[in-house]
C-alpha cells in the first residue's frame, strides 16, 4: 500500500510543483531549477525529523502514537494543498485528444512497419532537430524518421512532434541505465550501514545511545547543509566561471554525484576494514554480540557523503528527466528517475545473493556472514566502488553524445 501510494504521489506532486514555473521565461526557468533543490531539502527535513522523533516515540512511548502522528500531518498537508487549488497554474496541453504514450508508441510501430522503406527526402529525418544533433543521432533519425512516411497500406504518417518526442525518450535510455548502476550504493545505507552500526559503540552523549536506524538522520542533516551551500555558494561561483545561467549543466551535476558515489564506497570500505581490524585486535571475531570498541562517529563521513550525493545526483536526475521528456510525460519522467533507484535496490539484492553463494559454497566465510566480524562487507564496498566507477565512465561516453531537447535549458 505504501509503495502504491508513493508511486502515484511522489512523481506527480513534484511535477505539478515544477509546472508552476513558466519554462519560456528565463528567470522562472532558473527558479524552477532551484525548486528541485529546495523541494528535496524540505522533504529531507521531514524525513530527518521522523528519524529523530518518530522512531524514538515508537521505541519508547507507543507504536500507535508513532504511526498516528505522521497520519495527522499527512491529513494537514492534504488540507493545505487543497486550499491552494485556485491559485495553481494548470498548463495547457496541445494534444488533449490523444494520449501521449499512445502517440509515441505509434511512432515505434509505424517506424517498424516502414523499416524497409527509404526516405524520399534524405534531409527529412535530419531536419527533425535543428540544434545540430542529427550528426550525433543519425542512426535513430534514419529509423524513427520513417514514421513520417505513409505506410504501404496508405496508413496515416506520424507528425514531426510525435517523432521528436519518441526520439527524446530513446536518447534517455542510456542515461537511465547508467543512473541505475550508480545508485546501487544507495541500498547499503539502510542495510549494511545499519548492521555495522549495531556492532560498535553508539554512545554520542554520556548516558545516551543512539539507535542504529536513527543514524540515517545524518544524511538529512547533510542535505540540509548541502542544498543552501549548493544554491548560495556553489552555483554563483559556477555561473561566474562558466558564464551560464544554470552554472553547470544537468548532466554535469549528475556526473559529479556519480564521482562522489564511487568515492563514498571507498570511504565505507576503509571504515569497515578498520572495524574488522579492531574486532580482531580485541579478540571479538567470534563474539558477534560484543560491542566493538569503535565509535559510531567513524561512520559519519559516509552518511554525510550520501547527503551530498543526493543533492548532486538524485536531484540532478529528477530535474533532468523532468526537463527532457515530452511535456505531457513529465510525471512519468520523474517516475523514471525514481525507478532507477528502485531497480538498483533489486540489483543490489541480486549481487548479494550471487556473491553470498559464490563465496560461501565451499564452506568458507561468506562476504555476508551473519557474524559481521567474520564477513567481508569491505570487499563488497570495493566492488561497488568499481561498479560505480565503470558506470561513471559509461555515463561520460553517453553524456558526450547527448543533445539537450530544449535549447537554453541546460
Amino acid at each position: 500500500m505504501v509503495a502504491i501510494g508513493q508511486g502515484g504521489h511522489k512523481p506527480c506532486v513534484q511535477a505539478f510543483g515544477a509546472d508552476q514555473f513558466d519554462s519560456r521565461d528565463s528567470k522562472e526557468r532558473i527558479s524552477r531549477g532551484s525548486f528541485f533543490n529546495w523541494w528535496f531539502m524540505t522533504l529531507s527535513a521531514g524525513i530527518t525529523l521522523s528519524f529523530l522523533v518518530v522512531v524514538y516515540v515508537q521505541d519508547n512511548i507507543s507504536w500507535a502514537l508513532g504511526f498516528g502522528t505522521p497520519c495527522l500531518f499527512m491529513v494537514m498537508a492534504l488540507a493545505l494543498f487543497l486550499l491552494g487549488r485556485k491559485t495553481y497554474r494548470y498548463p495547457k496541453e496541445d494534444y488533449k485528444e490523444k494520449n501521449a504514450l499512445a502517440r509515441i508508441g505509434r511512432v515505434f510501430v509505424t517506424a517498424y512497419k516502414n523499416r524497409k522503406l527509404n526516405l524520399a527526402d534524405p534531409g527529412l529525418g535530419e531536419s527533425l532537430l535543428e540544434d545540430g544533433s542529427s550528426q550525433k543521432c543519425r542512426g535513430w533519425l534514419e529509423c524513427l524518421g520513417k514514421a513520417l512516411l505513409p505506410g504501404e497500406g496508405g496508413g496515416e504518417p506520424c507528425t514531426r512532434k510525435d517523432v521528436e518526442d519518441a526520439m527524446a525518450l530513446v536518447r534517455l535510455i542510456p542515461i537511465w541505465i547508467t543512473s541505475v548502476i550508480s545508485t546501487i550504493p544507495y541500498a547499503q545505507y539502510s542495510t549494511f550501514f545499519t548492521k555495522q552500526g549495531v556492532t560498535v559503540d553508539r554512545k554520542i552523549l554520556p548516558g545516551f545511545e543512539i539507535p542504529p536506524a536513527s543514524f540515517q538522520s545524518f544524511i538529512g542533516v547533510s542535505i540540509l547543509i548541502s542544498v543552501p551551500t549548493y544554491e548560495r555558494v556553489f552555483l554563483p561561483l559556477a555561473r561566474y566561471i562558466t558564464k551560464k545561467p544554470s552554472g553547470i549543466t544537468m548532466l554535469q551535476r549528475i556526473g559529479a554525484g556519480m564521482v562522489l558515489s564511487s568515492f563514498n564506497m571507498v570511504v565505507a570500505a576503509l571504515v569497515e576494514t578498520k572495524r574488522l581490524e579492531i574486532a580482531k585486535e580485541y579478540g571479538l571475531v567470534d563474539r558477534p554480540d560484543a560491542t566493538v570498541p569503535m565509535s559510531i562517529w567513524w561512520f559519519v563521513p559516509q552518511y554525510i557523503l550520501l547527503g551530498m550525493i543526493d543533492v548532486f545526483s538524485l536531484v540532478g536526475t529528477q530535474e533532468f528527466f523532468y526537463d527532457q521528456v515530452p511535456t505531457e510525460l513529465r510525471s512519468i519522467g520523474l517516475a523514471l528517475s525514481l525507478s532507477a533507484m528502485g531497480l538498483s535496490s533489486f540489483l543490489s539484492g541480486f549481487l548479494i545473493t550471487v556473491i553470498n553463494w559464490v563465496t560461501g559454497k565451499d564452506g568458507g566465510d561468506s562476504w555476508f556472514n551473519t557474524n559481521l566480524n567474520r564477513a567481508h562487507v569491505d570487499y563488497f564496498y570495493w566492488l561497488l566502488a568499481a561498479f560505480t566507477a565503470v558506470g561513471f565512465l559509461a555515463f561520460l561516453f553517453f553524456s558526450r553524445l547527448y543533445v539537450y531537447r530544449r535549447v537554453g535549458q541546460v
